[in-house]
């Protein structure tokens, strides 16, 4: 048998005896040193911990009062929202009554009765992929909600070409913009780029409901009125302008006209209770402040619930609050450069692109088809890649559906370009960080101490068009 190898050590500094060749142990091994000192450690780690770029990127305006208040010019043009539809089996499909009114013709109208009859007069209608619904100056004899799939607004072009001029998808509507008109006619083509569900409503039920119906036929007149009302390219309330005159004509005048029910956005709350026992900050605070350490990772998990909350909040959220005006469907499904160039095109001074990192893989995906190579943008010190110099900044909070679609959103930020803005308090009661407070809340009969931490925000969209989103991001590797 060969003798150990005396650099390493034996197991024991117990004396060995000398037989057989063995060497006597002529210092302290590692294992005995260890029990006379301590390891070096880390502070406790966290996982869950991101980027937060939404936090970071968004200007946070000061809110002392604890609401924030959005005052804009009157709006005469209604936006257009999206019906909602149940589905009890593959033939049954009804559109929900109720949301009937995000129809800009139904905006306001409160006869539940009505909406619930007009409902049922809805038929359930499939389309194959490359079926034409319509074409552009045919006599509009039917409204469509679109249950699923994607379809394409196309016309010809100035040389008989085909143009695409949007796309369609669940929830948006086609026909309701014909009230009013004595002859509506189609102003474009659309064709089913995948198999659909369409709920239709015959023309001649539209007309027969206005004249048995007199509140509905009242409110679809007062909506053709408003919308004969002066406005700008926006839809706002005009003031009229002369220019190009001369001599002494008589110039006219006018007023800016405001909301009279303006939105308010009240600040809101992410808040727990932080426990922590006596005797571990009595005794075990060394070289580490156990409950600091606590407080930093409790407080980790809120700026993490705290952006989510910007994003997927029902109330103030991103996803949930960007005017549908303001959302753009992607062409083909995978996020081309194409599609980007169109969400950019719908705002001035895009600053910002949140994705999810899945959404940004897929865009670079379809750069690598076309040859092309993003730009870079740098933040605070970081290379972020960018298209067309605006950043894109990775975002884990936007979801990915069942489909494997997200979304990108894009935004103007800051308060001076009526972009989105961030809305938090400062010099709130105990203070931890900025808008975030510690409070102490006593030490119960198991001797457990009770720390309330709240973080307060929310976020407001100053004008519509201040973000925009770019839906159904398909985020799948698709076969060359």
């Amino acid at each position: 048998m060969s003798a150990p190898d005396s650099a390493s050590g034996p197991a024991t500094d117990e004396p060995l005896p000398a037989s057989d060749g063995q060497a006597q142990p002529t210092s302290l091994s590692t294992r005995a040193a260890r029990q006379l000192t301590t390891t070096t450690k880390s502070e406790p780690q966290m996982q869950a911990i991101s980027s937060r770029w939404l936090l970071r990127v968004l200007p946070w305006v000061d809110v002392k009062g604890g609401t924030y208040r959005v005052n804009r010019r009157l709006q005469l043009r209604i936006g257009r929202g999206r019906v909602q539809f149940e589905q009890n089996g593959a033939d049954d499909i009804k559109v929900i009554p109720e949301t009937l009114t995000e129809l800009p013709v139904l905006r306001g109208y409160s006869d539940t009765d009505v909406l619930k009859e007009v409902a049922t007069r809805f038929r359930v209608r499939e389309v194959r992929a490359g079926q034409v619904l319509y074409e552009a100056g045919q006599p509009v004899t039917e409204a469509y909600l679109v249950v699923h799939g994607r379809f394409t607004r196309y016309a010809a072009g100035k040389y008989g070409e085909e143009e695409i001029v949007g796309v369609v998808t669940d929830g948006d509507q086609m026909g309701d913009e014909a009230i009013g008109q004595s002859d509506p006619l189609w102003l474009t083509s659309v064709r089913a780029e995948t198999a659909g569900v369409l709920l239709v409503l015959p023309w001649d039920v539209v007309r027969e409901f206005t004249d048995r119906v007199p509140s509905l036929a009242a409110h679809l007149a007062a909506f053709a009125e408003r919308q004969k009302l002066p406005m700008n390219r926006k839809g706002e309330a005009d003031v009229p302008v002369q220019a190009g005159h001369v001599g002494e004509p008589t110039i006219g005048g006018g007023f800016v006209n405001y909301e009279l029910a303006p939105r308010e956005y009240e600040l809101s709350l992410t808040q727990t209770v932080l426990r922590v026992h006596t005797r571990v900050a009595d005794l075990y605070n060394d070289p580490m402040n156990q409950t600091e350490q606590q407080l930093r990772l409790t407080v980790e998990e809120i700026r993490e619930r705290q952006e989510w909350e910007l994003v997927n909040n029902r109330e103030f959220g991103l996803l949930h609050n960007v005017d549908y005006g303001q959302r753009v469907s992607t062409f083909t499904g995978p996020p081309t450069p194409d599609d980007l160039d169109e969400l950019l095109a719908m705002r001035r001074k895009t600053k910002v692109f949140l994705a999810h990192p899945k959404a940004i893989a897929a865009f670079f995906r379809q750069c690598n088809r076309r040859g092309l190579v993003p730009g870079t943008a740098t933040v605070e010190g970081h290379e972020i890649p960018a298209w067309r110099g605006v950043p894109i900044f990775p975002c884990n909070k936007i979801p990915i559906s069942p489909q494997h679609t997200s979304s990108i959103i894009a935004l103007r930020v800051g308060e001076s370009d009526q972009g989105v803005i961030g809305l938090h308090q400062t010099g709130i009661p105990e203070e931890y960080q900025p808008s975030l407070n510690v409070r102490f809340m006593g030490i119960d009969t198991a001797a457990i101490i009770r720390y309330l931490v709240t973080a307060y925000y929310s976020l407001a969209i100053l004008v519509p068009d201040a973000a925009g989103i770019l839906e159904n991001v398909q985020l799948g590797r698709t076969a060359d």
